[in-house]
């Protein structure tokens, strides 16, 4: 069905007046003369073909009719003038995303500036898993480890990967590293998170050395950076080094990977579920990893519903 909407100009004249029961005080707060107030208000009222005030001189009084009218014309004045407000203060505020350092360096930070609202964005890191509390965590949307459900939040998986060892191309060359075997004599760096070298020798068809070589860090992505640092072999994850591969700091050894799995998720508070913004910067993230060919499988609402 179309809508039919009265000149809101009128409206306008008629809630002011209504509100502040004087024409006068109607065409101060407009910014209007009492006339042109007195004019719109007589637009409106032939519009609705009904009379909203009785006058009497220069006083006025609500009809019945005008009562009931002005009652729902000032709620929905007073809920436009909220969304509004809303929408304008949201355009202001900076947008808080907590995420891990490996993922904002590698992957997002890189990236910013193909999304329309990039110059607004907050990032702050966390050494271990990003805390999904949105009541205490200062966040918007957390880009989480994995895609594990947390009651009253939404989780969207988003990316997926596979993991291969990666080197400098200095430390590649020094080391030889030409065969999935040298790799026993390599020193490799070990990620106390989600170590998987043990999985990696298996699917290379490879005996793993029985005392590895290495140091052990908090998460891949300090790994990754000891490894671009040439101090070792990193077992990176695909979809976070892709951009480093092609600045050519790091190098990928061999063709064999991990199993993949999610390794990233949307998070965000389920009753920030309709925010436009958070909506606009999820489906960029998806449309993201959707185009590099990472994507994880998208879950359908009641899925991601669960817990919440």
């Amino acid at each position: 069905m179309t809508r039919e909407f009265p000149p809101f100009a009128a409206v306008r004249a008629f809630e002011a007046a209504a509100r502040k029961g004087s024409i006068k005080d109607a065409a101060d707060e407009l910014c209007l003369t009492a006339s042109a107030v007195s004019h719109q208000i007589r637009a409106l009222e032939n519009y609705l073909d009904t009379a909203l005030f009785r006058r009497s001189g220069n006083r006025i009084e609500l009809t019945l009719t005008g009562q009931a009218y002005a009652r729902k014309v000032t709620a929905l004045l007073d809920l436009f003038d909220e969304t509004t407000r809303t929408v304008k203060e949201a355009g202001r505020k900076p947008f808080r995303v907590h995420c891990t350092p490996g993922f904002a360096a590698r992957w997002l930070v890189p990236r910013l500036g193909d999304l329309a609202f990039g110059d607004r964005i907050r990032i702050s890191v966390s050494n271990g898993a990003p805390s999904t509390d949105f009541s205490s965590n200062g966040a918007d949307v957390v880009i989480q480890w994995a895609d594990a459900h947390v009651p009253g939040v939404v989780t969207e998986p988003l990316m997926q990967s596979a993991r291969y060892p990666v080197a400098s191309p200095a430390l590649k060359e020094r080391e030889n590293l030409h065969d999935p075997e040298d790799l026993c004599r390599a020193t490799l760096m070990h990620d106390e998170t989600m170590d998987a070298w043990g999985e990696w020798f298996e699917a290379a068809d490879v005996n793993p050395p029985a005392f590895p070589r290495g140091p052990t860090f908090p998460n891949c992505e300090l790994a990754t950076t000891a490894a671009e640092k040439g101090q070792g072999v990193a077992l990176a994850y695909d979809a976070v080094v892709r951009g480093t591969l092609e600045n050519g700091t790091l190098v990928r050894l061999f063709d064999t990977v991990t199993m993949p799995f999610v390794i990233y998720s949307v998070a965000y508070a389920n009753t920030r579920k309709d925010d436009p913004m958070i909506r606009e910067f999820s489906a960029w993230l998806h449309d993201q990893v959707e185009a590099e060919g990472v994507a994880a499988q998208r879950k359908r609402p009641d899925i991601l519903a669960q817990g919440h």
